[in-house]
């Protein structure tokens, strides 16, 4: 039993996870504009994604303690080395018009991870993106949607249409509600200087707007050219799960109620497109 916690926590901590649901988000929009399975760009945002992550959430142990990592650090670091390596094999199978915006959110990633900017405009000492005052739920929500929505079909010269748009907007709205029990999560070890949306408008606020957010991604789906019965009902139950999420999100949360739980949902709306969309 240990040894598999062992594993399971090496899973989430090593961003496997969030991977999975980077990739059953990037499947989702093949799927939904007809376009098949693209090997390529899949496992592209996959290993991307534990790369990028890893690296985000470990430069600065890295930075600070590397005569004295700690084992699983180790691991991990060599596990996100591996990663980077699939990484760079697959992007060299991607379109030049995908790695031109596949640059634009490395770069976005980088800054969000490193000090980069004058102290004046940051309320900590981290000066860069991830520490400016309310702007980290937006920019993953801006990555992720980027990522899982243009990249695939920019990748397979699908044209940007109207429907594009409006799933790079649900998917961005998606995310932001994906987020909130993180955030609420967090609220017990993130600065106040962070002015996460919990610390700005408190617990109950935030539970309502993740439920206002998550009925206009729902609704979106009805301005779309395309309207298919199956996708809607799956769009319904994905919404109520998230919503429920939210609804029992607390700040003394289980240790895997969002870390695994509430990165499960695109990997539960995949399973549910491919056995009944």
């Amino acid at each position: 039993m240990r040894f598999l916690k062992i594993v399971f926590d090496f899973y989430i901590n090593s961003s496997i996870h969030v991977a999975l649901a980077v990739y059953a988000l990037t499947w989702i929009t093949l799927s939904s504009f007809g376009i098949s399975y693209d090997e390529n760009i899949l496992y592209f945002n996959f290993y991307a994604t534990v790369t990028g992550y890893n690296f985000v959430k470990y430069f600065g142990l890295a930075k600070f303690h590397h005569r004295s990592l700690a084992s699983w650090l180790k691991i991990i670091q060599i596990f996100s080395f591996i990663c980077f390596m699939f990484l760079c094999y697959y992007a060299s199978k991607l379109e030049t018009k995908t790695l031109f915006w596949i640059g634009a959110f490395a770069l976005v990633t980088f800054l969000y991870a490193i000090p980069f900017l004058p102290k004046k405009i940051f309320l900590d000492e981290q000066q860069n993106l991830r520490s400016v005052s309310g702007l980290k739920i937006y920019i993953i929500a801006l990555v992720w949607s980027g990522v899982t929505v243009l990249l695939p079909l920019l990748n397979n010269k699908f044209h940007l249409n109207t429907d594009v748009l409006i799933t790079t907007l649900q998917r961005f709205l998606f995310v932001i509600a994906l987020i909130l029990p993180f955030e609420i999560r967090d609220m017990n070890y993130d600065s106040i200087k962070l002015s996460t949306i919990p610390q700005r408008i408190g617990i109950k606020m935030t539970k309502k707007i993740g439920v206002y957010l998550l009925i206009v991604f729902y609704v979106l789906e009805y301005f779309k050219d395309e309207v298919r019965i199956k996708h809607l009902i799956i769009l319904l139950i994905i919404t109520v799960l998230t919503m429920l999420l939210i609804l029992f999100s607390r700040k003394n949360q289980g240790k895997y109620y969002s870390a695994f739980w509430v990165e499960a949902v695109p990997l539960i709306w995949l399973i549910l497109l491919i056995l009944f969309g």
